[in-house]
């Protein structure tokens, strides 16, 4: 699909589109995203945003499994072994035998990942800020609300 120039985009009529609100979370997602990556890429290994959710799951739960961490973040375990498979490669990730059942794998941040997480929070913590930039503190705890609202809502 050819690019349209940015004056054709803001003049465009989007008839119906701009009373959907999965139209407005994808516009506002592409937006997000766009300064995410933009975020990511100064920093040594850049992650992506579910890269960065799957660490901070990782850190804050001591020998999750796998399976946890698939259903946490919504992805079928296929999905998920090839991310990690490659989280691991770059040192953020370490796979070892749980604890109490041997069959399964017990997740944890690896050295590289466990050295480099602190300046992954506060490069994340610098993009948050942009993106809730003209939001007020109230603003802000309720778009949160209500965006939760609108998961519950569609499930």
């Amino acid at each position: 699909m050819p690019r349209t120039p940015a004056a054709a985009r803001s003049t465009l009529d989007r008839g119906p589109l701009t009373q959907l609100v999965g139209y407005a979370l994808r516009r506002a997602q592409v937006a997000v995203l766009r300064d995410f990556d933009r975020t990511m890429a100064g920093l040594p290994v850049p992650l992506s945003l579910g890269e960065f959710g799957m660490l901070v799951l990782i850190e804050r739960n001591p020998d999750l499994s796998q399976t946890a961490l698939a259903r946490a973040i919504g992805l079928d375990r296929s999905t998920l072994v090839p991310i990690l498979d490659r989280l691991e490669r770059d040192g953020l990730v370490t796979r070892k035998p749980a604890p109490r059942d041997r069959r399964r794998h017990a997740l944890a941040l690896g050295r590289r990942g466990a050295r480099l997480m602190a300046g992954y929070v506060a490069a994340v913590g610098r993009h948050d800020k942009r993106v809730r930039h003209g939001l007020s503190p109230r603003e802000s705890v309720q778009l949160m609300r209500l965006l939760d609202r609108l998961c519950e809502g569609a499930r």
